[in-house]
């Protein structure tokens, strides 16, 4: 079984465009923002590197690519949902089952079961040669799809083991084998009482006759304008955000503008230590303290002056019986 190689883009316009356009923002914040807020307080210096080159900007060609890139995979994803459902819709008989070539019969039956409401997925693990194409999903359980768009030759039993031992592998809810012919009787054979459904080529066209039948309108997922309006919004979201953010300060810690006080020097000198002075504040030599003298308001009378005289004469001799006399410091 031949695995297709699909490419990031391939995978994309698998899916429904809205789910593009989220991815695309989710792309461009990330790049735009994500890179500094997760490195920019790494101790590595190459990613502390990149969230400094993120903070000014310079990622932000990067981010746009990448939102464009969606929104061409979202047009993609619409222009394929488009062409399934007209696919769906054009196909009149057995002549024009036949006339497609395998792929377009794959997305024939994916389109198919869309509109019975299963989830679809394109595997890719298909191909020409057959291979799990399709895995559908409804109510919790999956169901595996292998598409067989063989014109001349009926499917055989050994078509239907495989897909049965995929089935035991996988632990599928079931197998559905869609042909675009008939299946032999030992296929039938074995795929009896099995989960195993074989689908024809003349039950798939019934299928697609009721689905037709039904005329359902398009949704809002299929209109032109949506798909517009909701570009345009990614588009004027992503333009209306900063092109930078202003880039953070290093941590290194400010000095302060207030001049440091000077060192304040110990009262009393260590015996045998030289005592130091600084220059700019010299420090003056001790002095007595002086008497305080009292001036007298010239309001005082003679008689009011003569008073305080005399008690300042007391108070002075008072002050001259209890302060002992100052030894003057011996010299070195």
């Amino acid at each position: 079984m031949g695995r297709r190689k699909e490419s990031g883009f391939d995978l994309l316009a698998s899916m429904s465009w809205p789910v593009c356009l989220v991815l695309g923002m989710m792309g461009f914040i990330g790049i735009q923002y994500g890179i500094e807020w997760l490195w920019w307080s790494s101790s590595n210096p190459f990613l502390s590197g990149f969230a400094k080159a993120a903070s000014i900007g310079v990622y932000t060609p990067i981010a746009w690519l990448a939102l464009c890139a969606c929104c061409l995979a979202a047009f993609a994803s619409f222009l394929g949902r488009r062409k399934r459902r007209q696919l769906l819709e054009s196909q009149t008989g057995m002549a024009s089952l036949g006339s497609m070539d395998w792929r377009s019969f794959e997305r024939l039956v994916g389109e198919a079961f869309r509109r019975q409401r299963y989830v679809v997925k394109e595997t890719g693990q298909g191909g020409a040669d057959g291979g799990i194409d399709l895995e559908l999903s409804k109510g919790g359980q999956i169901t595996l799809v292998q598409c067989k768009q063989w014109r001349s030759q009926r499917v055989g039993v050994q078509t239907v083991r495989e897909m049965y031992g995929i089935l035991m592998d996988r632990s599928a809810a079931a197998v559905k084998i869609v042909a675009l012919g008939r299946f032999t009787p030992d296929a039938a054979a074995f795929a009896h009482g099995k989960r195993i459904e074989l689908v024809d080529g003349h039950a798939l066209l019934a299928t697609v006759k009721s689905i037709q039948a039904r005329k359902e309108p398009e949704g809002p997922l299929d209109h032109a304008l949506f798909f517009i309006g909701g570009v345009l919004i990614c588009l004027l979201i992503a333009a209306a955000l900063p092109k930078q953010r202003p880039a953070r300060p290093t941590n290194v810690p400010s000095a302060s503008l207030r001049p440091s006080p000077a060192p304040l020097q110990s009262a009393t000198a260590t015996q045998g230590a030289p005592l130091v002075r600084a220059a700019s504040a010299p420090v003056q030599a001790a002095t007595p303290p002086s008497q305080k003298a009292y001036k007298a308001e010239q309001t005082m009378s003679s008689e009011e002056l003569r008073d305080w005289e005399k008690r300042n004469r007391e108070a002075m001799k008072i002050l001259e019986k209890t302060t002992p006399e100052l030894e003057s410091a011996p010299a070195h």
